[in-house]
């Protein structure tokens, strides 16, 4: 199990070389305040000075360190190949293959990569430095040493600087495969440390935490921290580990780490002997290799699942790019005949790609057809927009100097035309409304049908522009045939349509009955057969004449000498008073009074007319108008689109242009391939685990 780190490292390896940290590897990630000891800390893991050292804040990057632990044939291997003689050395991600055998080459070369992104005003960065640290004295690690946590911004110091070093701290100790290394000096109350309770809120339970106590040397005469590190005070899961650091004297006077050690060894022996097993830096290194092997073993197998989960994103990734095009003349065809093929499925519902949130294409337009068209027909009042006044005037306008004896037949046809003409402006808005959809329908395909077209912008565009062509092209010719089909309807008025002579003679069949309720009700004084003595004569004579009880005009001149001989009295207009005069070129204009009887009556049968004969309009409007556009628009667009299509765009002289990719594909491509490859080798790594039985 040993060798589960190495694999570790091997895998941050793999990322690092794209430049990558979607994958949270497992690591230990040091958190503390300043100068609580956390340098010293790792300075005594490493064994050599190799982190900046001052005052006020150092640490102003994100320092990821991988101690590597070597043999001695590795070592020897690597001297002769980069012909360096030395038991130790270190490399650097941004420095790529260079090697440092000058441990104060690499405390610089800190110092200069921090300053380069960081500035020199003591401001902090959340992109790491990534070093790599070969020694046969090492246990394998991965350690993030992270800024200390401040209260006080100090000198030029951005004033949210505690924020952001905080959240740089959460960003890291949030990843659940790492392991959080709590640095608390000894000399401060442990209740009030900081690192612990940063930590708890992101590990509230401790499974990840482990507790580390430095400066146990320094802590006030007649005090220790035996109940420290007992758990006594702060109960830590993974337990509490005290060590002992280099006071800055002994970093002036170049102090080795090694006898750093030793004088912690002996110091723990005498101040905590019953404790000195279980605490110091050679144990704390023990123990973090230890929960580090064992972390990662528990952590492998929801790894390898994240790294094949994106290695199948990555793979459908780079498919969308596609490959570097070879063929342009054929590249092109095919892009247009998908487009056109994708186009055509969308509007019949055959689509690869189903939207699921709204409608769309085809279901659209049935929804357009069925749903906004046919309500708003609905919606129509056959006689909105016509007062009773409106009937009466037409009714008189159209008997012209003469009074009429029954109800002209061009007062029908004129309001009648009225009110279907009123029929046109939804028509063409439901031309229009399938218009846009078809528009919308070409973005649809560009967003999820046809991704390939994404790679070459101009090529969209083009295509684009010839389908918004085609379909301007077709919108005129739809909506002049949607203006034919009312006036069609305007043009001839069939009073001898099926249905409207069922509803003449129905209408006739009520006002015969409407004539014998009138004449039951007559005072017994007047005759009944007197009062009716012509009446079914002329009635019969103007069945005979008109076409029969079936036609409208026949059972209007009924309904008239009913209505007279009924004993209704017709109102004449009041006589001018003697020695007034009158002006007869006054215009008489209708004003709101009480109807007469026969008035009322023939308003009502024109009414009704209108009302009958306007729904069978609309419903012929409601079925002819859908077609229409089915059949000049959508079906026009979907026979000529691919022809017009490759007219336009297949042209020799246009391949080069239509073709040229977008600026950054090529980029994507090679960052998705790139990505690919290492996600691949990274499941190849793990899955040789696997095969050894390492987990």
């Amino acid at each position: 199990m040993e060798a589960l780190i190495p694999v570790i490292n091997k895998l941050q390896d793999v990322f690092n070389t794209v430049g990558a940290d979607i994958i949270q590897l497992p690591q230990i990630v040091v958190v503390g305040t300043q100068s609580s000891g956390k340098s010293s800390v790792l300075e005594s893991l490493v064994g050599r000075d190799i982190l900046p050292r001052g005052t006020g804040i150092v640490t102003r990057r994100p320092l990821i360190l991988q101690l590597v632990h070597i043999d001695t044939e590795d070592r020897r291997k690597t001297n002769e190949e980069n012909g360096i003689d030395g038991e130790e050395w270190g490399k650097f991600l941004h420095t790529k293959n260079k090697i440092y055998t000058d441990f104060e080459q690499i405390r610089q070369e800190i110092e200069a990569e921090t300053e380069r992104l960081s500035g020199n005003n003591k401001g902090i960065s959340d992109d790491p430095i990534h070093l790599k640290v070969f020694s046969p004295h090492v246990v394998n690690l991965t350690l993030v040493d992270l800024p200390g946590l401040t209260k006080v911004p100090v000198g030029d110091q951005p004033k949210d600087i505690e924020l952001q070093i905080r959240d740089l701290i959460v960003k890291y100790i949030s990843n659940p495969n790492s392991i959080i290394l709590a640095v608390t000096a000894a000399n401060t109350d442990m209740a009030t440390s900081e690192a612990l309770k940063v930590a708890r809120e992101v590990d509230p339970d401790g499974r990840r935490t482990l507790a580390v106590v430095t400066k146990l040397d320094l802590m006030d005469a007649g005090t220790d921290a035996m109940d420290v590190l007992m758990g006594r005070v702060i109960p830590v899961k993974l337990g509490i580990i005290g060590v002992v650091n280099r006071s800055q004297l002994d970093i002036n006077q170049k102090k080795l780490v090694a006898d750093s050690i030793r004088d912690e060894y002996a110091f723990l022996q005498r101040k905590y002997p019953s404790l000195a097993n279980r605490n110091g830096t050679k144990y704390l290194a023990r123990t973090l290799n230890r929960l580090l092997m064992h972390h990662i073993r528990d952590c492998l197998p929801e790894l390898k699942t994240r790294i094949n989960v994106l290695a199948a994103q990555y793979q459908s990734l780079l498919n969308s790019y596609g490959e570097p095009v070879d063929d342009k003349s054929s590249t092109l065809l095919q892009l247009i005949t998908k487009f056109a093929a994708e186009y055509c499925h969308t509007i019949e519902g055959t689509a690869k790609y189903i939207e699921t949130t709204e409608l769309c294409g085809g279901a659209r337009i049935c929804y357009i057809f069925h749903e906004t068209f046919g309500r708003t027909l609905e919606s129509v009042d056959p006689l909105g927009g016509l007062t009773t006044i409106d009937v009466l005037t037409a009714i008189r306008n159209a008997t012209g100097p003469r009074p009429a004896l029954f109800v002209p037949e061009v007062s029908f046809e004129l309001l009648v035309k009225r009110q279907v003409k009123r029929l046109e402006d939804p028509s063409l808005r439901c031309v229009e409304l399938v218009h846009e959809e078809m528009q919308r329908i070409i973005q649809h395909c560009s967003n999820y049908s046809t991704q390939e077209l994404l790679r070459f912008p101009k090529l969209h565009d083009a295509i684009v522009e010839v389908v918004t062509s085609l379909l301007r092209k077709r919108l005129p010719v739809t909506n002049e045939m949607v203006h034919n089909l009312v006036a069609i309807e305007l043009a001839y008025i069939n009073t001898k349509h099926p249905d409207f002579a069922d509803a003449c003679g129905l209408m006739n069949n009520n006002i015969e009955e409407q004539r014998r309720n009138r004449m039951r009700d007559l005072p017994s004084a007047v005759p009944r057969d007197k009062a009716a003595s012509s009446g079914p004569q002329t009635g019969s004579v103007s069945d005979q004449s008109d076409g029969g009880t079936g036609n409208w005009r026949g059972m209007l001149k009924k309904g008239e000498e009913n209505v007279d001989r009924s004993g209704g009295a017709h109102t004449l207009p009041a006589s001018p008073q003697k020695g007034h005069a009158v002006n007869l070129l006054d215009v008489p204009v209708p004003v709101s009074r009480k109807l007469s009887a026969r008035e009322q009556r023939d308003c009502e049968v024109i009414e009704r007319l209108i009302k009958s004969y306007f729904l069978i309009v609309r419903k012929n409007i409601q079925d002819s108008v859908p077609k229409a556009v089915m059949h000049f628009l959508v079906n026009h667009v979907k026979d000529c689109l691919q022809s017009e299509l490759v007219g336009q765009l297949y042209k020799t002289a246009l391949l080069e242009d239509l073709l040229t990719e977008s600026e950054d594909m090529a980029q994507r491509r090679n960052e998705a391939a790139d990505m690919l490859k290492a996600l691949q080798k990274a499941s190849q790594v793990i899955a040789e685990i696997r095969e050894t039985h390492m987990w």
